[in-house]
């Protein structure tokens, strides 16, 4: 990529084509980078991030911690070998240790040097962690949405590597016209895309688009939520079972048209605030269902998947009259791109 194919991508992030080689830029936003459970108090993991490796760590006192990977002394990578000692991320070549904040507290002979690692703003919610990416370094401007019922949590979870941008990915929700054709699905717009900042709310009637001759269908109402282009969330009611699902769709971009999808589910009832207060029976039919929602959006997703990793980004499509809900997205889509 030349430079000036690189400051033509920055001007104008719509306008880049994959063909030319040039790649629209990473976006601001929220990005998950592990599940909760994957960061046990004293772990360390190395996961890539907007094209760089990133460091985490949960401290002995439970809370994570992500940081850059490289250890200010003599540039050993923190996440190859590094250690957490009580509160302490400690390097694996010299044993130079750091505080939560970052700053250098410790070494095995004489007193430390002024020395700090630089961290990454993190929040963790429904069994994720995410970390706050914006080109020029501001801080947070906006916060994930909770869920409705508190204390919700992944149950079942599966991810995969794209070959494609994380606005293509969940740019395809709004693309109906594809949901019979691909995926069999049958599709009634409730109420049409909306959006609220960096959020984006529509509500669809889903079921199996069958012959006609099949006189009942099973549909369903879901509640799509958008913050950004790393996070959806689906929410399903089900009042004959008296729960209500939630499905995740999270895309984090690691280089240049790579993306790490996670796609997750969770389980509450409908009646209740709070998950803890669930019986055993409640819970093991909570953990059944999550299970059985991940494994039917997994089997459409492999049939995305085919699409998404041999496709290009279309800057300027030639949209159809039915695609309104893309051009809404599309404009939507460009306040996480740096300024024209």
């Amino acid at each position: 990529m030349t430079m000036r194919d690189e400051l033509a991508a920055a001007r104008d992030p719509q306008a880049a084509t994959n063909e030319t080689g040039r790649h629209l830029p990473y976006p601001s936003g929220w990005f998950c980078l592990a599940r909760s459970q994957e960061m046990t108090p004293g772990k360390v993991l190395t996961r890539r991030f907007m094209g760089e490796d990133i460091v985490l760590y949960r401290t002995r006192d439970g809370r994570p911690h992500a940081v850059h990977p490289y250890c200010p002394h003599l540039g050993a990578h923190l996440g190859a070998g590094g250690t957490v000692e009580g509160q302490n991320l400690v390097c694996p070549f010299h044993r130079f240790a750091f505080a939560p904040d970052g700053t250098c507290v410790g070494t095995p002979d004489g007193p430390p040097p002024r020395a700090h690692l630089q961290h990454h703003t993190i929040s963790e919610r429904n069994g994720f962690l995410f970390a706050w990416y914006a080109p020029d370094g501001t801080p947070p401007a906006w916060e994930i949405p909770g869920t409705a019922h508190a204390g919700v949590r992944a149950m079942a979870a599966w991810s995969t590597e794209v070959r494609t941008y994380a606005q293509e990915i969940i740019e395809n929700t709004l693309d109906y016209r594809h949901l019979p054709i691909l995926h069999h699905v049958a599709v009634e717009e409730l109420d049409p895309p909306q959006t609220q900042g960096p959020l984006l709310h529509m509500r669809l009637r889903l079921g199996p688009d069958r012959p006609h001759i099949v006189k009942q269908k099973i549909l369903a109402d879901h509640t799509f939520l958008m913050a950004g282009l790393g996070y959806l969330r689906v929410e399903l009611p089900l009042p004959s079972l008296g729960l209500v699902s939630y499905l995740w769709a999270i895309h984090t971009p690691t280089g240049p048209r790579n993306t790490r999808m996670l796609v997750a589910a969770a389980c509450a009832d409908i009646r209740k605030q709070r998950t803890t207060g669930a019986s055993l029976p409640r819970r093991s039919l909570h953990r059944a269902f999550a299970h059985a929602m991940l494994r039917t959006a997994v089997s459409k997703i492999h049939q995305d998947l085919r699409i998404w990793n041999t496709k290009r980004y279309e800057p300027r499509p030639r949209l159809a009259a039915s695609d309104e809900a893309i051009g809404l997205f599309r404009h939507w889509a460009r306040q996480f791109y740096p300024p024209p």
